[in-house]
């Protein structure tokens, strides 16, 4: 007779295959699991239960911790929608613009529409639910390839969107209208239904956007088809600049971001002290920085690191060969200091006259590699593992903020660069160049860490002094950023910074 751990271990051998064969695994009941492997997973804290019947993968001791389920959320939509509705139902046009403009946000409620709705809300789990609303969808949708959702078609989701939302989410908005080449599959959607007071709200959100030749040519065809089209603006506001033609709605989307962020960050923060004249002054008083700010950097990042190992790794004293090789801690503490001197050297530059936008962008990727270097001085990663952006998706533990996916980093982190070089203002390079980098989140690990580093980068270029966030006020600090990420309001995140500036 098997033992208890090899009966969990067959149900576990199990798991495994559907893992391999799925990136997130659902569950419905025993359709692809037998009943007894399910029990035994379920009861281990392998599996957890969304809704009656409906489960998907976990580990052991996560159970109260949002982080798997938002994880799972879409491809869990996705699933359930495709078991119970088949191929006939999409997400609302809002919802569609959502996910095309790169809002990675797991939403309080998802609407699917479909010929089969019930018009019943499903409770989910944390505070979540499902809408399925009967309607008619359209003729086709779209496959999104991430998750397997099935959206609207772009053109026809911005005609369909809801004139509300050019309002509550006018970044998602703005950016898909820029992902816009020209008018014809938004005139094949309008002409086809008529849908002449539809054909006024798009013309007028394109001349919002700058965009008066798609607005003019909505207008003019619409008209020499008989329809009495009164062009309209759904936008309460107009953007300080032109949108252009983008295929990345990351690219639009990080750059209105910032424009509507900027001026909070101006108003809550103290005016810079100007160019700094004594730079080696300067620069020593960041050395006299490094202990305090190395133990509460990595103390909010959930290291335990001491005062005497800090001290320890900064003399040089540390043998990575030796007692240490296993000590992650010493390993992540020795990394930091190297990589505290390369910030160091950048900031020297920056007081010398460089660009502080062009300063981090050329010298990001060395301030990485010394922060891992010990991992690869004991062998735990190779030298290729330090080189350039993740390749892989990574969550935030208890976020609901997705960072970006590993393609949508490399659209991303250029045009944070170019708002860096471009930003006039000291403190909005601090406090939105700290946000961005970790809201897009381009390393598998570090991010938070190098955040900080480009904060205090960006406060140098300014006259402000080094910086450090304690960890005492890591709940209000991370509380901000969640706020920044999910709601689009910086003004906490800049209140805690503004507030640590001395």
């Amino acid at each position: 007779m098997a033992t208890m751990t090899e009966k969990m271990a067959a149900s576990l051998e199990e798991l495994r295959k559907l893992q391999e064969k799925d990136r997130c695994v659902v569950l419905q009941g025993t359709a692809e699991i037998g009943r007894t492997h399910l029990t035994r997973l379920l009861d281990n804290g392998w599996l957890q239960e969304v809704m009656k019947g409906w489960y998907i993968a976990a580990r052991p001791g996560t159970e109260g911790d949002t982080t798997i389920w938002y994880t799972s959320f879409w491809y869990f939509i996705a699933k359930y929608a495709a078991v119970r509705l088949g191929e006939r139902w999409c997400l609302t046009a809002d919802q569609s613009l959502d996910l095309y403009s790169g809002k990675t946000t797991v939403p309080v409620q998802v609407v699917i529409k479909s010929p089969k709705g019930h018009n019943n809300t499903q409770k989910l789990m944390y505070d979540t639910s499902l809408l399925v609303f009967q309607s008619e969808i359209p003729d086709q949708v779209y496959k999104e390839p991430e998750y397997g959702l099935n959206l609207y078609p772009l053109a026809e989701a911005l005609v369909y969107a809801t004139p509300r939302y050019f309002q509550v989410e006018k970044i998602a908005a703005r950016t898909c209208l820029a992902m816009i080449r020209d008018a014809a599959d938004i005139l094949k959607v309008l002409t086809k239904n008529g849908a002449s007071l539809r054909a006024g709200r798009i013309a007028g959100a394109f001349r919002n956007i700058g965009n008066s030749e798609i607005a003019d040519s909505i207008v003019s065809t619409m008209r020499g088809f008989g329809y009495d089209v009164r062009e309209e603006d759904p936008f309460e506001d107009q953007p300080r600049t032109p949108l252009v033609y983008e295929v990345s709605p990351y690219v639009t989307r990080l750059r209105l971001m910032w424009e509507n962020m900027r001026d909070k960050v101006v108003e809550l923060f103290p005016e810079a002290p100007g160019k700094i004249d004594d730079v080696e002054g300067y620069l020593r008083s960041v050395d006299e920085k490094y202990s305090e700010d190395a133990y509460h950097s990595l103390s909010i990042e959930g290291y335990r690191v001491s005062p005497e190992l800090i001290e320890k790794v900064r003399v040089g004293n540390w043998k990575p060969e030796e007692e240490d090789k296993e000590h992650k801690n010493a390993l992540v503490a020795r990394g930091y200091y190297q990589a505290f001197q390369a910030v160091r050297g950048t900031i020297s530059d920056i007081l010398k006259g460089k660009n502080a936008g062009e300063a981090v962008r050329a010298d990001h990727p060395l301030w990485y590699m010394q922060m891992w270097m010990p991992f690869v001085t004991v062998g735990i990663l190779q030298r290729e593992d330090l080189v350039g952006y993740r390749t892989g998706q990574v969550y935030i533990r208890g976020s609901q903020h997705i960072p970006l996916n590993p393609k949508a980093v490399r659209d991303a982190m250029p045009v944070l660069f170019d708002l860096l070089k471009n930003e006039p203002h000291p403190a909005v390079r601090a406090v939105l160049g700290h946000f961005f980098f970790v809201y897009i989140h381009p390393y598998m690990d570090g991010n938070g860490r190098m955040g900080r580093f480009v904060l205090n980068a960006m406060l140098a270029s300014g006259g402000y002094n080094w910086t450090v966030v304690p960890v005492e006020r890591r709940k209000e600090y991370m509380k901000a950023l969640e706020k920044a990420s999910v709601e689009g309001d910086i003004s906490e995140f800049a209140k805690v910074i503004a507030s640590l500036v001395k």
